[in-house]
């Protein structure tokens, strides 16, 4: 699927879909991977994020591997250095403003940035900025969960709360996985 060069060459990869879809857990599998190799990482995430740890990324199943906090995506300049290869970043649809520059100047500076987020909203429209992250990312990964309505591939965060607030953390209880079909916005 990716085929390493060792060069200074930098590069986007973007992990996204529904909630319950295994994107953490994915970019988790692809942070290991980079350690093992001895790479030196930096793993980032938004301070807005705390359903299962204060400082981990977690998955759904329980997977976790440390991060640092930030509030901005411009934050995470403050803790990179030049020997760092692999930034990693989860939930990045809470970073807005500024993301795809920090990513891209990233990539330019020849580090390799793993993005995990929500690709739609819980209306099912895009949930910026992944899709302009998307536009600019060579490898991307869309993750489908299953409907629990149906069973079919679920592509929809399913909303369970009334709430119009475009972000709302939350977990099981709060969301579930949907198929196009089964998918319902309230008013």
């Amino acid at each position: 699927m990716i085929n390493i060069v060792h060069s200074h060459t930098g590069w986007i990869e973007v992990i996204c879909g529904c909630m319950f879809s295994g994107k953490s857990e994915e970019l988790i599998r692809r942070l290991r991977r980079a350690f093992i190799a001895k790479q030196e990482v930096k793993v980032f995430k938004p301070c807005l994020d705390n359903r299962y740890h204060d400082s981990l990324i977690a998955s759904h199943n329980q997977q976790t591997i440390p991060s640092i906090l930030i509030e901005k995506a411009e934050d995470i300049y403050k803790h990179i250095s030049d020997t760092t290869q692999v930034v990693g970043i989860d939930e990045v649809q809470f970073l807005r403003d500024k993301l795809v520059d920090v990513c891209c100047e990233l990539a330019d500076r020849g580090i390799r940035v793993i993005c995990a987020g929500l690709d739609l909203d819980y209306r099912g429209e895009p949930f910026h900025p992944v899709p302009e992250l998307l536009a600019v990312a060579e490898y991307i990964t869309k993750q489908l969960a299953i409907c629990v309505k149906c069973g079919n591939p679920a592509s929809r965060t399913q909303r369970l709360v009334r709430s119009k607030e475009l972000i709302l953390v939350g977990a099981e209880g709060a969301y579930e996985a949907r198929c196009r079909l089964c998918h319902e916005v309230f008013d």
